[in-house]
């Protein structure tokens, strides 16, 4: 007897994301639906704003990706305009971005993901001295290791469980897809504390150039504006500083805990558990090792395609081959339109109620607030992973060898990659890429200040440039390839549109019926109990789901779409179509 399934809200996330799955006689997901269930008007107030302006309102689409919608708002503008800027913006944009990463990559692997994998309970039963052995098991040099530390945790963990409403004081502990050993279980756990230290070192890189975080705002149109701080040694020697900090955790404890988890669960990682679509996108346009005019610049990452976990080919990447399906999704008709010309008027058609008493998505129907985005006319992943698969796929020198060291290390094939834990795997080997590659553009900085280029932007001719222009940007967010595309008139901002990682990750079915990534990653998953759906947890927050990005209202025709009325108290949200006065709840 199949059994319907629903998990909602999956936590550990940013937003509100439902997952419904059906499951067969053995408890194996045969279908699975991902639902988008919050709605944002985020676009609509740069309607008619200077674009120069862009950047700093369109950052306030996320606060956990902090400034990665600013500076690629910024790019669109910049494109629009055919503005390039000198190379210490470059630097300066690289190293804000590079800490938002290695701050991002770890806080997701220990305080949003690692909990599905690592029994807290468990830890507390760990001999404290054993522990430190097996630390020394897998590092050299581990991070933070000792018997006392290790007791001390014990403690902490134990205070933190007893209160119900503790972040520990209720979970599917016990459950019996957790593998670790309880001193395994009290290394990790032990760094899951860490972690929530270690993010402040990495928010205060992004402050030293960014001006503040989260929300930096040191980046405009042509450039950056922290001249003071490049020119100051000591603030560039702090950064080095922190970079040097978070390198020491990232190989103390990341790495060699991700190697951990990984052999924990290697029969997963090689039957390729959870590995979904296949198909990996990569825009790769920020990370730019040099000069030349966006978007031809030579990146860290690089752009393409991977079909069909196929390493042998990368195919080109063209952006006008992005486009957004509504069929499934809580809007007006079933247009697939190109982001230039998207459109998004809500049609919410609610839930369908059981006999049951339970509501479930209508998945034959319109079932999330996500658009389904597809490239050429393809479903896709995007996110660590995809970067780096099309960065093996095409050789990339600062990618390959990460990833051939990891494999060689742990003796996994590659193709464990197309798993769950290839895909947390890859989020840390593209921790240590960055980190790497930090140290050589924070040099170069350095190298500049110091024979006396100080230039941080380039000069523009506003009125000339803005009167019709249209430009994209691109870039990768922590969570995957990020575009946005903007259409300027009159020196205004005609219309606005932001394609985002989650997006294209926890889209519903699109037109033709094919799964977004969530939904496909999930088919194949067996549960141990069904009231416990943990392997739903562990694929699921392998992507890093960041649903306030996912969801956005704009119209590109200017029409005011509605009035949004939230009653305190009442549980109410009105939408009152302008045309009509008619309320829709």
């Amino acid at each position: 007897m199949t059994s319907h399934i629903v998990v909602d809200p999956i936590t550990r996330i940013e937003g509100h994301l439902r997952i419904e799955a059906v499951l067969d006689d053995n408890n194996v997901i045969t279908s699975a639906y991902s639902s988008g269930t919050m709605f944002r008007g985020v676009e609509l107030i740069l309607k008619n704003r200077d674009p120069r302006d862009a950047g700093l309102l369109a950052m306030r689409i996320c606060g956990v990706c902090t400034g990665v919608h600013y500076w690629t708002s910024i790019r669109a503008v910049e494109n629009a305009f055919g503005v390039s800027i000198p190379t210490n913006a470059r630097l300066v944009r690289n190293l804000i971005a590079g800490a938002l990463y290695i701050h991002d990559h770890p806080v997701h692997f220990y305080n949003l993901h690692a909990l599905d994998f690592v029994d807290i309970v468990s830890a507390l039963s760990a001999d404290p001295k054993k522990a430190v052995d097996v630390a020394y098991t897998y590092s050299s040099n581990p991070f933070n290791a000792s018997i006392g530390h290790y007791q001390s945790v014990q403690a902490k963990i134990t205070s933190l469980a007893k209160s119900s409403l503790g972040i520990f004081g209720n979970a599917y502990w016990g459950n019996p897809s957790y593998r670790l050993t309880p001193e395994e279980n009290l290394i990790a756990a032990s760094h899951y504390l860490d972690a929530l230290n270690m993010q402040r070192t990495a928010a205060k890189m992004m402050a030293i150039l960014g001006g503040k975080n989260p929300h930096p705002q040191s980046i405009v149109v042509g450039g950056v504006t922290c001249v003071d701080d490049i020119q100051n040694p000591v603030r560039l020697a702090q950064y080095g500083t922190y970079l040097t900090e978070m390198t020491d955790f990232i190989q103390g404890a990341y790495l060699p805990d991700l190697v951990m988890v990984g052999k924990a669960y290697a029969d997963q990682a090689v039957a390729g558990v959870g590995g979904g679509l296949g198909n990996y996108m990569a825009y790769a346009a920020n990370f730019e090792m040099d000069d030349n005019p966006y978007p031809k610049a030579k990146t860290l990452f690089s752009p393409g395609i991977v079909m069909n976990k196929d390493l042998t080919t990368v195919i080109p990447f063209d952006q006008a081959k992005v486009t957004e399906d509504v069929t499934h999704s809580w809007y007006e008709g079933n247009a697939v339109l190109q982001p230039f010309d998207g459109v998004t008027q809500p049609n919410y058609t609610g839930l369908d109620k059981r006999s049951d008493g339970i509501a479930y998505l209508k998945t034959a129907e319109k079932y999330s607030w996500l658009k389904a985005p597809n490239y050429d006319g393809n479903r896709m992943e995007v996110g660590p992973l995809a970067r780096m698969i099309v960065g093996y796929a095409a050789g990339n020198p600062a990618i390959k060898p990460v990833v051939d060291n990891f494999l060689k290390s742990t003796g996994f094939p590659a193709a464990v990659l197309f798993s769950t834990i290839g895909r947390t795997a890859a989020r840390l080997l593209e921790t240590q890429v960055l980190a790497n590659a930090m140290v050589g553009w924070l040099d170069e900085l350095q190298k500049n200040v110091a024979t006396g280029d100080l230039q941080t932007w380039t000069p523009f001719d506003f009125a000339q440039v803005s009167t019709k222009a249209q430009g994209f940007g691109l870039s990768e967010a922590p969570r995957g390839a990020l575009g946005h595309w903007v259409k300027i008139q009159d020196g205004k901002i005609e219309n606005y549109q932001a394609v985002v990682p989650t997006t294209w990750n926890a889209s519903p079915r699109d037109g033709q019926g094919r799964p977004g990534a969530y939904e496909d990653a999930l088919v194949g998953v067996k549960l141990a109990k069904i009231d416990e759906p943990l392997e739903i947890l562990q694929t699921i927050h392998s992507f890093d789901p960041c649903l306030a990005c996912a969801v956005h209202l704009v119209d590109a025709r200017g029409k005011d779409l509605g009035t949004y009325q939230v009653i305190p108290g009442d549980g109410v949200c009105e939408i009152t179509d302008p045309a009509s006065s008619e309320v829709i709840q």
